[in-house]
């Protein structure tokens, strides 16, 4: 069912992904989604199948894993109301790169790429805020993967990555 709220506007107008978007804008984005609830322990979306949409978390807790080659499920993230995701599979075009799964009781947003495409067509000034959101959200999430890599790296505590003493100062 598509949506519209002045309490969900407020409440999306102070997420990452709609932040700078002006009210005519936010309007026509809000017109676009369509509310997708699931039960606890529902997969909203899995590693691999196609995807064409993404989801604004509005209430209630979804956990992002991957299969490893191992054949172990790992834990990536948590996701929380305000979070978005699924958003790589609407600028790449590839299958989804994690599974996604309620852990509580949970309403989502949806936006697919048909809508964002006719947001682009509609209102380039708004899309280009969204794309401007989306990747400073892909950036935040990129700073952090690398933060995880470094510190993984320091747990295996080579001699390349432990950092110089004084005597190692002196020996250059």
């Amino acid at each position: 069912m598509a949506v519209s709220s002045p309490d969900l506007k407020a409440f999306l107008v102070a997420t990452p992904f709609f932040g700078g978007l002006s009210d005519a804008s936010l309007d026509l984005l809000v017109s676009m989604l369509v509310e997708r609830r699931y039960d606890a322990g529902a997969t909203v979306v899995a590693e691999g199948e196609p995807g064409r949409s993404m989801f604004i978390v509005h209430s209630g807790q979804l956990v992002v894993s991957k299969l490893l080659e191992s054949g172990r499920i790992m834990r990536m993230s948590g996701l929380e109301p305000g979070d978005f995701f699924g958003e790589m599979t609407l600028i790449e075009m590839q299958n989804r790169s994690a599974t996604v799964v309620a852990e509580s009781p949970t309403v989502l947003y949806e936006l697919t790429a048909r809508n964002l495409y006719a947001c682009y067509k509609a209102d380039i000034h708004a899309y280009v805020i969204v794309m401007q959101n989306i990747n400073r959200e892909l950036c935040r999430r990129l700073r952090r993967a690398d933060n995880r890599i470094a510190e993984l790296q320091l747990l295996q505590a080579s001699p390349m990555t432990q950092r110089p003493t004084s005597t190692d100062a002196r020996k250059s």
